[in-house]
């Protein structure tokens, strides 16, 4: 199964780009929740938060089954699926809120930046991104102290169904020991996924695994301001 990081209309999958800045805005991040912890960014895409957190003392590992592509031709697909991902959203505006971004152009030029320092950091620093993909995952049990996964789970809800959701959501509390935060709760349309949610969160503490909803200040999807935390090792 391929697993793609973003999509459009015609179902065709991009590659994201994302900052550091968004990272933080998404996920509500602290110094403490950077510095000296071991994250894992899942799916990574063409994300420039392995690179930029490094220089906070962050040890992140990126994983994504697109990094089993040859580095320099990922470099050029990042910047070419970025400049058509963002013309999609300026396309498609009203969609989104835009007091994050300002205008597309900017959203744009955000997004290509990630993708120039990934590229770069993709070719520095290769052990940094594992092309692996879930439910899956070629990690030891708590091998990391906190998990980032955006725009893939519950942006794909109708291709990836509540089953792979679950399998997947184990795969992320077996290998963190501490919370992992999944954002946006909505589909790729801006569709709430309440009762997937729900779902989950009940089977997940039928397994020992408790859940919160946590709000978050960012917010592109109108309506998408909760993030998911799972909190494998509080029981």
């Amino acid at each position: 199964m391929k697993h793609p990081t973003e999509t459009d209309a015609l179902g065709e999958f991009l590659i994201s780009a994302r900052s550091l800045a968004e990272y933080h805005a998404i996920f509500e991040l602290s110094e403490a929740d950077l510095r000296g912890r071991r994250i894992l960014d899942c799916p990574g895409g063409a994300a420039s938060f392995a690179a930029e957190a490094a220089a906070l003392d962050a040890d992140v590992t990126a994983t994504d089954p697109i990094y089993a592509r040859p580095a320099a031709e990922l470099r050029e697909l990042a910047r070419t699926e970025t400049e058509r991902g963002s013309a999609y959203a300026g396309a498609h505006h009203t969609r989104y809120r835009w007091d994050f971004y300002g205008d597309p152009d900017n959203l744009q030029s955000v997004r290509l930046s990630a993708a120039t320092r990934f590229g770069a950091d993709l070719m520095a620093h290769p052990d940094r991104y594992v092309a692996a993909q879930l439910p899956a995952l070629p990690f030891q049990d708590n091998s990391f102290d906190l998990a980032l996964s955006s725009h893939l789970l519950f942006t794909y809800a109708d291709r990836l169904d509540a089953d792979f959701h679950l399998a997947a959501l184990l795969e992320l509390a077996r290998v963190t020991h501490g919370e992992t935060r999944l954002y946006p709760l909505v589909d790729h349309t801006g569709h709430p996924q309440d009762d997937l949610v729900t779902y989950l969160q009940k089977s997940l503490h039928d397994k020992g695994i408790p859940t919160t909803l946590r709000p978050t200040g960012y917010e592109f999807h109108h309506g998408a301001t909760t993030m998911l935390v799972l909190h494998p090792n509080q029981n």
